[in-house]
């Protein structure tokens, strides 16, 4: 159903904002891949809120536990099951919100369909959920490294509303991008990026932009022909993600102002391996990947929830207004990084298994 993800290395994420916990099931992983909560824990860290200035500041240490799959130290190549208990709840900020329809929220759609909602803090539809993607992409990561020791992942965000970064995607590190509160790749747009966010939350306002993402060393064949291409399964993966609105990957949209003589990626050997010497493509063509390193962006809208009145509609049907209550990110790019490397990671490792399964364990 619509809460599991994957085909050989197969999640499902599980529980509301404002429930008991939230987490995910693990089922596919190898046997005997070395795990512990602490390689969990380290991602779900740079996702958890409360962590800056310019995030919500709800406070939750988001510590993982490991129920099933491991067993002195390694996974046993049975279903894995993590649980994070939610700490810091406060449903009665959310109060109103039971028959009054956050605009641009779940709210409506959630109720229209289903009949019934969990309204204190979006239940499904929170971002909250990603905590069990990102605590599954911890284990894929350690499955990657096995097959794959020289892949490196890496996100970071590009732009914040109008102010873009100035990134080179083949040399930025993962130090540079963690070591400012916005994690973009440039340290020039971090003071103006950070401003624009205090700006923001204190306005009550919110603000969006996109995330790029570089897989670097990753291997020839990774994807299928026709519904199984790499770039499909990334759009899917990335628009997945709460308040994502567009995926592009190699050259995007801009690639449509070019001529096929400006677009095409030329071959040539390097030594005993194929190279390009553009990388338009993005790294994948055919819906395969090529061996060269695979780009793309994801945008994000505003965030939904802010803190001024706006026109809306309750439950009854009746035109009524509602200001936001709670804890919300005023821009989710800086918490959305690890969760676009974690979806990346989830991609990658499930398209290893598969490409293992058919053409055995060779790649190239």
């Amino acid at each position: 159903m619509s809460n599991s993800f994957g085909q050989l290395f197969r999640i499902s994420t599980w529980g509301e904002s404002h429930g008991g916990g939230v987490g995910v099931v693990i089922d596919g992983c190898p046997p005997r891949i070395a795990l512990s909560e602490n390689d969990i824990q380290h991602e779900l860290d740079r996702r958890r809120p409360g962590q800056s200035e310019i995030v919500t500041p709800r406070q939750e240490s988001d510590t993982c536990e490991i129920l099933s799959g491991v067993f002195e130290g390694q996974t046993l190549g049975t279903p894995i099951a993590i649980l994070v208990r939610n700490k810091d709840q406060r449903p009665s900020s959310y109060t109103e919100m039971k028959d009054k329809y956050r605009p641009s929220h779940a709210d409506y759609t959630y109720d229209a369909k289903y009949g019934t909602r969990a309204w204190h803090g979006g239940g499904r539809a929170s971002a909250r959920e990603t905590i069990g993607r990102v605590a599954a992409a911890a284990v894929a990561n350690k499955v990657l490294a096995q097959l794959f020791p020289n892949l490196e992942i890496l996100a970071w965000v590009q732009s914040v509303k109008d102010i873009e970064a100035k990134v080179d995607a083949a040399t930025v590190t993962a130090e540079t991008i963690e070591s400012n509160i916005v994690r973009t790749g440039d340290p020039d747009a971090v003071g103006p990026m950070t401003k624009l966010i205090k700006e923001m939350r204190t306005a009550g306002n919110s603000v969006g932009g996109v995330v790029e993402c570089v897989v670097r060393n990753a291997p020839v064949g990774l994807g299928n022909p026709v519904f199984g291409k790499l770039e499909a399964s990334l759009a899917h993966a990335m628009m997945s993600l709460p308040a994502t609105k567009g995926f592009e990957i190699g050259s995007g949209f801009d690639g449509t102002q070019l001529t096929g003589a400006e677009h095409n990626d030329p071959f040539y050997m390097d030594g005993d391996t194929v190279r390009t010497s553009s990388n338009r493509s993005g790294g994948v063509q055919g819906g395969i990947s090529n061996g060269e390193n695979i780009s793309f962006r994801t945008a994000f809208k505003p965030t939904a929830t802010i803190m001024t009145e706006q026109q809306t509609v309750s439950s009854s049907r009746e035109d009524t207004e509602l200001k936001g209550r709670g804890r919300h990110d005023a821009c989710v790019l800086p918490r959305a990084v690890p969760i676009v490397e974690a979806m990346t990671a989830l991609v990658l490792v499930d398209h290893a298994l598969l490409h293992t399964a058919q053409c055995g364990p060779h790649f190239g």
